[in-house]
Formats: C-alpha cells, structure tokens, sequence
C-alpha cells in the first residue's frame, strides 16, 4: 500500500513578483492542494507534550527542551537523559528524522514556519538537528530551519537545538537511511545509536520501489507517476515558464496524461533516499538525465518572489528566485488518473 504525501498548508497563490493572486488556473500549490489534508484540529495538547493528530506523533510542547544549543552527539545523549528521567511519563523519546521533522513545516507561514495556532513553547527561529544523516558528507547531518522550513545540513560538531519526538507515524514515508555514522563521518554500528539509520521509524520502501509503464515511472512508495521523458527540460526555466510548460503539455496530451502538474515541495522531496546522493535518488531509479534543481509549484511565504527547489544532487530543500531561469521542470501526476 502506497505512503500518501501530507499537504504543504499551502493555501495562497503568489505570482512572480510575489503578489498575491486568484488561485484559479494558476496550477500552483495553493490551487492543487495535493496531499493529506490537515484536520481541522491537528494538535492536542497533553501538558508538557502535543499530539500531533496528522501524523500521529507525539512532539514534546516546549521546542527548545535542551535550553541551549548543542553538537549532533550531545542532542542524543539529552534525549537519553531525558528517557532515564521518564519526562511526560514517557521513555521513548528520540531524535526525529528528517521527514518527521519536516512534517512539522507549514509553507503558508514563517517566523516561525509552523501551522496557525500551534501550542507549542519554546520555538526558536533557527536550525533544529535531525537524526539523519547526510549522505553526501556524513560528517554532517540534516536540520531545518523553523524561521521559514529551509532543510539543509550541518556538520555535526556545530551546535543547533534539537526537539524530541516518539511514536511512530503511519502515514509519513522511509527517508531511505539505513546506515549510521558518527560525528567524524565515520560508518559505525547502527544499534543503540538512536540515529535514523538504526530507528527506521518511517514506513519501509518498497522493492523495486519505481516501476516504468508507457513512458511514465510509477513510484510504488508514494503513488505518484513521473514524467520520464526530457523534452521539457532542453534548458533552465523560470518559475512561472515551469507553470506554463506543464499546461502545454496538458493541452498536448503528454504521454496521453492531461492532468500533469508541477509538483509541490513534499512531492519533490519525498524522491529522496537519504542513503544516497549525486543524486539523492533510491539506488536502480530509473530517471534518466538527472538535473541538479527542480522547481516545485510551492511559494516561500518567507519570501513570496521565491519558490521553493529541491536540489536533487543534495537531496537538500531550498528556495530560487521565481524570475531566474536556473532550474528544471519534473511534471507529477497521481497513479488513478491513468
């Protein structure tokens, strides 16, 4: 059975130079708003820890339990801490993987990026440590950024905060890790680590996890279909030429598919296989000539002239600059419209 994508909490349309437009026809995020939708009630509040009612984990309420900054090693040694005293009356806290963490994110606010009327304490507005490990350099590990939801890595002798997280989700799809590392980068014995790579908290991929059909690859994980072919990408576009190239391959009926889109942010991002990099693509996909960015259909609210871009070498989440033609296009559709 397939992972569905959670909803960015994308709402709003923004055009090129960032103002705000009618959604209608614009094949933004805004006006697809593809993925699970947010419950009307998505946090419930515990005391000292929140439930999230989306993705079914548990989160401590104050996001800066640590009180000060610390390296990557330190943040599970606090969180073992944390287990040895039973805080909240649990022993199951660890450090959240990357999706997990990125579950939090809402691209419809900032300062900080997290949904409206959440009831957590403590936020701060700056980089939060996951317990996934940067495959391209595993001396450094991923983190987010909760002043606008940037998803990038840091080494990990650097200091960030770090937010506990237990259970585990039913519907959030495998970052892919499966191997450990310590802070130097060096591979280590995964167990007892409480990094990703030994958790594995995240639902399991499946094998083969990409099945080609027609010309349009099919991804048995999150069941979404990709459009394989590269015509659309002979050069970099801007942002909105990427908008308006996935509605003329509509009008021209693509690969027979009319109803193509411009992938939002947690589309892209769920084709990364954190065990990989150059690219950050499961080992035997079968995309062929593999671009280093791809635009998604997903404005930073942050900056609303820039759109969010996953930076396929990396597997990274970052934004460009919507005039710029700097990145190409990876139209997406759904497996039930075939």
């Amino acid at each position: 059975m397939s992972q569905p994508i959670l909803h960015t909490g994308q709402t709003h349309c923004y055009n090129t130079n960032g103002q705000e437009i009618s959604c209608h026809g614009t094949g933004q995020d805004g006006e697809i708003q593809a993925g699970v939708p947010w419950p009307k009630r998505r946090f419930d509040l515990q005391k000292d820890t929140v439930h999230d009612q989306l993705t079914g984990l548990v989160w401590t309420r104050d996001a800066n339990i640590g009180g000060f900054p610390c390296t990557w090693r330190e943040a599970f040694e606090k969180i073992h801490e944390l287990n040895r005293k039973g805080y909240g009356s649990y022993s199951d806290w660890r450090l959240p993987n990357r999706n997990e963490l990125r579950s939090l994110m809402s691209y419809q606010t900032r300062k900080p990026a997290l949904p409206e009327n959440h009831p957590f304490t403590g936020v701060f507005l700056g980089w939060y440590w996951s317990s996934t490990t940067a495959a391209i350099n595993p001396a450094y590990a991923w983190s987010v950024h909760l002043e606008g939801a940037r998803m990038f890595y840091g080494r990990k002798d650097q200091y960030q905060l770090f937010w506990p997280v237990r259970g585990k989700s039913l519907i959030l799809p495998a970052t892919g890790q499966t191997k450990c590392y310590n802070e130097r980068g060096q591979k280590i014995a995964c167990t007892g680590s409480g990094q990703d790579g030994d958790l594995r908290h995240t639902n399991d991929c499946p094998h083969p996890r990409f099945k080609e059909v027609t010309g349009i690859i099919h991804d048995r994980l999150t069941g979404l279909g990709w459009y394989c072919g590269d015509d659309l990408n002979q050069a970099p576009v801007s942002w909105q030429e990427s908008l308006d190239a996935v509605r003329a391959a509509n009008r021209s009926r693509l690969d027979g598919i009319t109803n193509w889109r411009l992938p939002n942010i947690n589309e892209l991002v769920s084709l990364v296989d954190c065990d990989c990099h150059s690219p950050a693509l499961p080992v035997n996909h079968p995309f062929q000539d593999i671009r280093d960015g791809y635009w998604s259909s997903t404005t930073s609210f942050f900056e609303t002239d820039w759109a969010w871009v996953l930076y396929m070498t990396k597997g990274a989440c970052g934004v460009g600059y919507k005039p710029g033609k700097t990145f190409f296009i990876l139209p997406v559709t759904t497996l039930n419209s075939f």
